[in-house]
């Protein structure tokens, strides 16, 4: 019976806001003009202006908290195994030390690194886990190993799962072992997440099954980092794929017709196909903002800046574990008490923002430095 521990990357959903700060000169109010802003980080709140002849912005900024979470999966049931008394003090391996072979890929990783770790880890906590003692040797090339650690970059099947990070034989005794047994290694997480996963396999081989002590190594799901990838912020495209779903709560909105009329020109226009932004994109309108990774309400008071016209709130996956997000998942525009011939602007530059064009140099030619009439004129045409 082999052991798996199962390929749950921490997806980690992070939200970052972002909101321009000026007075609210964009609003129903307003009798000079202000500007919208662009965020320099989307695993941050924080607000940037743009330059306009209003009165100097201020610059707020407020962290973003993330929390890993682990989405659960299905694990294999260990078959019932015979299990025997071990000769004492030692267990399935006996006195001599675990002869550990490492077979890697063609990378400039040190992986038989990770695997000293992982048996160091091992070799410690061996009395307080597994009751009885156990001594490893680590030798990458060694000829007559006792278990071969084989990275690859797909794990085979492993006890009916297909998904596997890790798999192992599940070993209680001595009789079990056919040298060399091999341990399999999913190549493409961080180096912490690469120990962790060898800390776990190896422990089905000194026979311990999903869930036993310690727990949190040994479940059969857990969160794991990949190596770093490229942040959304740095992306052409951060979206897996370009057809959208939009909902808009247009509750607070002074002209709830209109309004929404404005958002159509706004997202029409990239549909069309804006300069600079991708040519396929599409946006279907759903009635439940849980369908929705667009999602489009107003307010009187904005929820990222005091004093913002509009403001944004991002959300995404952070696989990698650096605190940033690599790939969008939905975002949320604000609109606070603004004229209704606005609204579309507003929309419209923060849908460039969130397609890619984080700097306003990069956004659509409407977006850039719009004045007070420029952004209630029919900019779409």
């Amino acid at each position: 019976m082999r052991g798996s521990i199962l390929l749950v990357a921490a997806l980690v959903v992070l939200a970052g806001c972002a909101a321009p700060v000026s007075p609210g000169t964009d609003a129903t109010t307003a009798t000079t003009p202000t500007s919208a802003a662009s965020p320099t980080t989307d695993s941050a709140t924080t607000a940037t202006a743009i330059p306009t002849t209003s009165p100097p912005s201020t610059t707020a900024t407020t962290a973003a908290t993330a929390t890993p979470t682990a989405t659960p999966t299905a694990s294999p049931t260990p078959e019932p195994t015979e299990t025997f008394t071990p000769a004492s003090g030692y267990g399935p391996w006996g006195s001599e030390p675990v002869v550990v072979a490492v077979e890697t890929p063609d990378d400039d990783r040190d992986y038989a690194a990770f695997v000293t770790e992982a048996t160091a880890f091992w070799e410690t906590n061996d009395a307080r886990y597994l009751g009885y003692e156990v001594d490893y040797e680590v030798d990458a090339d060694a000829r007559d190993p006792d278990i071969v650690v084989h990275f690859v970059d797909t794990v085979p099947e492993c006890g009916g799962q297909t998904d596997a990070v890790g798999c192992a034989p599940y070993l209680t005794d001595a009789r079990q072992i056919d040298r060399p047994e091999t341990v399999y290694i999913r190549t493409g997480f961080g180096d912490d997440s690469t120990v962790d996963i060898v800390e776990h396999e190896l422990g089905h081989t000194l026979g311990l099954a999903h869930g036993d002590e310690p727990a949190e190594l040994m479940n059969a799901t857990g969160i794991l980092y990949t190596l770093p990838r490229t942040n959304a912020t740095d992306k052409a495209f951060p979206w897996d794929d370009p057809n959208f779903t939009v909902y808009v709560d247009d509750a607070n909105a002074s002209d709830p017709d209109a309004a929404r009329e404005q958002i159509r020109h706004a997202l029409d226009y990239f549909e069309a196909g804006a300069p600079g932004m991708p040519d396929n994109l599409t946006y279907t309108y759903v009635d439940d903002p849980a369908d929705a990774e667009v999602r489009i309400s107003f307010a009187d008071t904005s929820p990222c800046a005091a004093g913002a016209a509009s403001c944004a709130i991002g959300g995404g996956y952070d696989p990698d574990g650096d605190d940033a997000l690599e790939t969008y998942s939905d975002y949320r525009v604000v609109l606070v008490d603004l004229d209704t011939e606005a609204v579309g602007w507003h929309v419209g530059y923060w849908t460039a923002h969130y397609l890619g064009a984080e700097a306003d140099e990069d956004k659509p030619e409407p977006f850039r430095n719009a004045t007070y009439g420029e952004r209630r004129s029919e900019w779409w045409t």
